[in-house]
């Protein structure tokens, strides 16, 4: 696949399902992180009962823009993001050994895998700041916004914790991207090598490449959400004054939402991201269309 082409349908794409999905994200974000909002915590703030109640109350009390709060700031990320992960995926593939998938499964399994996860590692690491500011306006529950955009966000982050705290949640966050792209992408290829209509151009093979893509982000996004939550979690804290912050890191953040909240406290806010996932399948069936389209 060519570099540029595989860039520019990847970037567009995702820019554009975002925008359709983020208000999903925004209630993701609000359910996932409230019970660490210190308004909640102390009372002031009634917590979100569901999806439901979560949608109602951001348009009666926040007024409907409030559920494209760091919408911006999620596009700006996912376009490298997206662009790098799409574009490298089949040129680090190539750099993998290739293995037939009829003769040796567990090892065509294993580099299909290893590839994806490889790229979404290092990306992660370009692009964090940018998860950082996309989280903090997400997650901002405040009648006033706390920020009034992107720089503003970093820059008081800067000023009130240090340049480092931009990184905040770097580790779970690494781990639940190499998590999630490595489940995402190794298992859209391998069902994709296993769909016989991934060359069919009729509505059934349009349909079978969305079931496929869907059921591999639902997915990973279910087996990598507890790093999804520790991670936000810890950025979050990164926009708190220290004596309002509940984390010390990783582990302390693991052990405090476990003794709290219990397991569940890791998947608050899952069924809306798996909803959410939806545009991510739309992304990669709407890219596989367009370099098809392309490459013809």
């Amino acid at each position: 696949t060519p570099l540029s082409t595989s860039s520019s349908a990847g970037g567009v794409s995702g820019a554009v399902s975002k925008t359709v999905t983020a208000p999903l994200e925004k209630v993701k974000l609000a359910i996932q992180n409230q019970d660490s909002d210190p308004r909640v915590l102390s009372g002031e703030m009634k917590r979100y009962t569901g999806i439901p109640d979560a949608l109602k109350r951001h348009i009666t009390e926040l007024g409907p823009a409030s559920l494209w709060r760091g919408n911006f700031a999620n596009c700006i990320h996912y376009v490298p993001t997206a662009a790098f992960n799409l574009a490298f995926k089949d040129n680090i593939k190539k750099l993998f050994p290739k293995y037939k998938k009829e003769v040796e499964f567990g090892k065509f399994a294993a580099s299909q895998i290893a590839s994806g996860a490889f790229v979404g590692g290092a990306t992660n690491t370009l692009v964090y700041p940018l998860i950082y500011v996309r989280t903090i306006l997400g997650a901002d529950l405040g009648k006033e916004k706390k920020y009034s955009g992107m720089v503003d966000c970093l820059k008081k982050t800067v000023q009130t914790n240090g340049f480092l705290s931009l990184y905040n949640g770097i580790g779970p966050s690494t781990a639940s991207i190499v998590v999630y792209r490595g489940a995402q992408f190794g298992l859209q290829d391998i069902l994709k090598a296993y769909n016989p209509y991934q060359k069919d151009f009729t509505p059934i093979g349009l349909a079978s490449k969305f079931a496929v893509a869907q059921v591999a982000v639902a997915s990973s996004g279910i087996i990598s959400y507890p790093f999804d939550t520790m991670q936000r979690r810890l950025q979050i804290e990164a926009s708190k004054p220290k004596e309002q912050q509940l984390y010390t890191g990783m582990t302390d953040c693991f052990g405090k939402i476990l003794k709290q909240e219990g397991v569940g406290g890791f998947f608050k806010g899952a069924l809306a991201n798996v909803l959410r996932g939806t545009g991510a399948a739309l992304v990669l069936v709407i890219y596989d269309e367009i370099i098809n389209a392309v490459s013809k």
